[in-house]
This record gives C-alpha cells, structure tokens and sequence, in this order.
C-alpha cells in the first residue's frame, strides 16, 4: 500500500502532536527530538512534524508518496524522467530517523515531492559528512525567495 506524506515544519512541536493525535484519533509513531510522524490508516496519510523555530506559522515543508519497495521507487524514477520531469535520487540516505531510498522532484510552483521507501529505522535525524543534522537546520527555505535548494542542504535533509 503506498500513502501520500505531507511534511509539515511547526512552531509548536507539542501542540502539534496534540492536535493530530485528537484530529486523526491515533497517537505518533514515531517521536525523536524535533520529530514526529503519524502513520494515519483512514485516510491513508504520513503526516510528519518537523520543529521549526518557536512560534511560526506552520508551513509546509515537501510532500511525497511513500512506498512499500525501492523497486517502486525506482520504476517511479523510471517513469518520472520518462515524462521528462528532473529528478534526484538518493539511495540509502539517512533522514527523519529512517534509512530510505527516494526520488525528488518539484511540481510547477517549486513545492518538493518524494517517492520514497523506509529501508531501517536510524538513530540519527538526518548526516552532513558524519555530522548529526537537526531537524531545525534542515530543508530550511531562503527567506529571500521562500525557495528551499536541496542541493545546498545536508545530506538526509528534506525528507
């Protein structure tokens, strides 16, 4: 069963996972520092939580589609270039406390997708050449452009 993620960077860590958990009636299943995600049966969603800084507005941080397989990762990848759509895949790449394989891409108005698949659970949030990445430090938009460049993040950001 694949599900459509939506990744959501709040001011509120707590209140959050508050809210979602009475909104969707389940609790997290899983909770690290500046982490939480919600694997939601009906409707079929992962909602994810990301700590931004203390009292901002929720804002969106990427959408995605998660898979059972790096084989449908990879047939998405196939089929996403095919339609002529760039994109960049990371295999084995370690983000939101999971090992993953993913494809992205960015839809007409920036906004970041991923196809991805959850290989292991990981202690670490996310690595930069063996440093540990926050969940803070990560995937973070310039505030210039309201842009966020994957290319200039640390690795295992943006998941």
């Amino acid at each position: 069963m694949s599900r459509v993620q939506l990744a959501l960077r709040v001011g509120d860590l707590e209140g959050s996972i508050a809210f979602y958990t009475k909104l969707f009636d389940t609790e997290p299943a899983k909770r690290r520092p500046g982490y939480a995600n919600f694997a939601i049966a009906e409707p079929p969603l992962k909602l994810v939580l990301l700590e931004g800084e203390p009292g901002q507005a929720t804002v969106m941080d990427h959408l995605g589609v998660e898979v059972e397989s790096t084989e449908q990762v990879d047939t998405a990848t196939r089929r996403l270039t095919g339609e002529g759509l760039e994109t960049l895949t990371e295999d084995n790449t370690t983000c939101c406390y999971a090992v993953q394989d993913k494809v992205w891409i960015h839809g007409p108005g920036q906004e970041p997708w991923e196809v991805y698949t959850v290989k292991a659970d990981s202690p670490a949030y996310g690595t930069d050449s063996g440093a540990l990445a926050t969940p803070a430090t990560c995937c973070q938009p310039d505030p210039a452009t309201g842009e966020t460049d994957k290319a200039s993040q640390p690795e295992g950001c943006c998941a």
